[in-house]
């Protein structure tokens, strides 16, 4: 009988300062002590939600085709390598996003409703309302398994107050996710930042381990050397492909970063939009999205977390596009009033999002998980709280689910839903599936049929 070495799922590489999380190994599954199979333990589960700002261009956006035999539309052509492992919806609402006697607004409303399927309160002060986000609902019960309960990333800043949206605070144009229906969980959008906390023991250093550190110049994979050669030792060859692999992702994140900081050092002119960028942050936005992209792929391999949420920008963004020949503000250019040279460049966009939400999909794809991958263990959610721009509406949402959901999902479909159905039963069906299930959302109806196929 050959003994394994079992590990435990907290087990972490250690060096000066530095506590490097590990990815999901075969030798931290259980096995029978009578050696021959190891008993086969489900991957957990995970879910994460993109949002963009400002609707899309429909006409475009549209597949052809229904259930199995769809065509993907212009604007979805980039995710053709993903294209089994989605589900493309129509006919889901945010009845809670319009107006409903409350005047303009609908950008505010957008965001804020979008996982919570709420009503936001209309107002500009300190007593903001809306409700608990489905990302929440899940970290509130699942968050106890790993090392954080969620993590919320973004490539727009924002702030909590002051009016942003025709007397809505600002707090709802610039948060997803809320903990409490007056509590919003605050994005980070500097992707250093995020890889310090995910990755490394940064909150626990002292200043003179932080100035070693700073010193020597080195990579924290330089830190663990030592602890991942002697590990690496006791793995089998799966395993340490695994580790290898999960290694050079962490050091390729990190010479990206590097290059950031080179470049907001040397004073690099950044790309026109709302907000401040935070020093650090990559000069183009595509590179932005890609490296925290990467980092939410990380910190689901290493199970540092179940529950994600990613805002591409924040509803009502007026950032200009120039890398893609869209020089003039996304949310101007959104209310398009029927012109065709300004619905052809929300396309562009809109397709350029989509490449960067197929760009996270592959990555995932591409990290062996068990018998599938790491996608087929995922519901990543992409979408807006907008349909079209120019119109404010929130029914026939552009909304997709994209993984396996552990094999309960069945994928590669367009799925119509003729009498149109709140999102936040979708939401609920999520839930149950990643063992955190609530009785209602929002204004859920009830579970989303369709999802098994």
């Amino acid at each position: 009988m050959t003994m394994h070495s079992h590990l435990s799922r907290r087990t972490v590489l250690k060096g000066l300062g530095v506590a490097l999380s590990l990815p999901l190994l075969e030798a931290m599954l259980p096995r029978s002590i009578l050696g021959a199979a190891a008993e086969a333990k489900k991957a957990p589960l995970r879910m994460a939600f993109c949002f963009v700002p400002n609707g899309v261009n429909m006409r475009e956006w549209r597949v052809k085709g229904d259930g199995a035999d769809f065509e993907l539309s212009p604007t979805l052509e980039p995710l053709k390598n993903v294209k089994d492992d989605l589900i493309v919806f129509t006919g889901l609402k945010h009845q809670k996003a319009f107006a409903n006697g409350d005047g303009p607004g609908d950008h505010a409303r957008a965001m804020a409703t979008f996982l919570t399927g709420c009503q936001a309160k209309k107002t500009s002060g300190a007593d903001i309302k809306v409700g608990v986000s489905v990302d929440q609902v899940a970290a509130q019960k699942l968050g106890h398994l790993t090392k954080f309960p969620s993590l919320e990333i973004g490539c727009e800043g924002g702030k909590n107050a002051g009016s942003c949206d025709s007397g809505y605070s600002c707090a709802y144009s610039a948060n997803l996710s809320w903990r409490t229906e007056s509590t919003p969980m605050s994005k980070e959008v500097n992707p250093r930042l995020v890889f310090e906390r995910l990755f490394t023991s940064g909150a626990n250093k002292t200043d003179a381990e932080r100035a070693r550190q700073e010193a020597y110049k080195k990579s924290i994979l330089d830190f663990v050397a030592e602890d991942a050669n002697s590990l690496k030792r006791n793995l089998g060859a799966a395993d340490q492909r695994k580790l290898d692999e999960y290694l050079a992702g962490v050091r390729e994140i990190e010479q990206r970063l590097q290059l950031a900081a080179k470049q907001a050092s040397e004073g690099a002119e950044p790309a026109k939009t709302d907000y401040p960028r935070p020093v650090g942050v990559p000069r183009e936005y595509a590179d932005h999205l890609k490296l925290m992209a990467d980092m939410l792929v990380l910190a689901f391999q290493a199970d540092l977390t179940r529950v994600g949420t990613f805002v591409f920008a924040n509803d009502g963004s007026n950032r200009a596009y120039k890398q893609i020949g869209v020089p003039e503000g996304h949310h101007d250019t959104s209310h398009h009033g029927g012109d065709k040279e300004k619905l052809a460049k929300i396309q562009k966009i809109n397709q350029f999002h989509v490449a960067h939400y197929g760009y996270l999909l592959e990555k995932l794809k591409a990290v062996k998980e068990g018998e599938g991958t790491l996608l087929d263990n995922c519901m990543i959610v992409y979408g807006s709280g907008i349909s079209d721009g120019n119109r404010h509406n929130h029914n026939d949402l552009p909304v997709l689910l994209a993984g396996k959901g552990g094999g309960t999902i069945k994928t590669g479909r367009h799925v119509t839903y003729e009498k149109e159905v709140p999102m936040t039963n979708l939401f609920l069906s999520m839930l149950d599936r990643v063992g955190a299930p609530v009785d209602s959302l929002g204004d859920s109806t009830g579970r989303l049929t369709g999802l098994e196929g």
